[in-house]
């Protein structure tokens, strides 16, 4: 009985608070735009390298599985 009330409340809260947090807006722009306000919004950070490494990650996780069961299949046969 308490582990299920402990499920409940703990799912409960965190579904609140997931709600309740936002993200920011957008930054205003610069009130004089010819005095260098020619920058991306964000900066202009780069995700390639980061996009890259999660389909790596992601390619070696499903290698790794598929490795695992033909492994599995060859011994028990």
């Amino acid at each position: 009985m308490k582990k299920t009330f402990l499920k409940i409340f703990l799912f409960s809260f965190l579904f609140i608070s997931v709600q309740q947090v936002l993200a920011q807006g957008p930054p205003e722009p610069p009130s004089n735009p010819s005095a260098g306000g020619n920058e991306v919004v964000g900066g202009g950070a780069p995700i390639g390298n980061g996009l890259t490494l999660l389909l790596s990650l992601g390619a070696l996780y499903v290698f790794r599985k598929y490795y695992h069961l033909r492994s599995k299949v060859s011994l028990e046969e």
